[in-house]
């Protein structure tokens, strides 16, 4: 069953949403970044990647302008958010 994105920032551990698009560049060199904080904080967070094109109500939503964009949701609550390129402690800074 596929999950509504409110049930997965709703989760108890935070979420990392990742606004993304194939055709950026700086999207596709933060996928090992991404990969790594996921390694590193294992079950303590959730990543998730919303592509703006094929999901622009939700981009629209959340007023995204510019990818990649990373929002990261408490128990549905947006407590942080950035755009561009962010490193892995930025990353896991803001996670915890």
């Amino acid at each position: 069953m596929k999950k509504s994105f409110n049930d997965i920032i709703n989760q108890k551990v935070p979420v990392l949403v990742d606004f993304t698009a194939d055709w950026c560049g700086p999207c596709k060199s933060m996928a090992p970044v991404l990969k790594q904080l996921k390694i590193e904080l294992k079950d303590a967070v959730s990543i998730i990647k919303i592509n703006v094109d094929k999901n622009q109500s939700l981009a629209a939503k959340y007023q995204v302008q510019g990818v990649p964009t990373f929002i990261v949701f408490k128990q549905g609550k947006q407590v942080w958010r950035q755009s561009g390129m962010q490193s892995i402690s930025q990353l896991k800074q803001a996670v915890k």
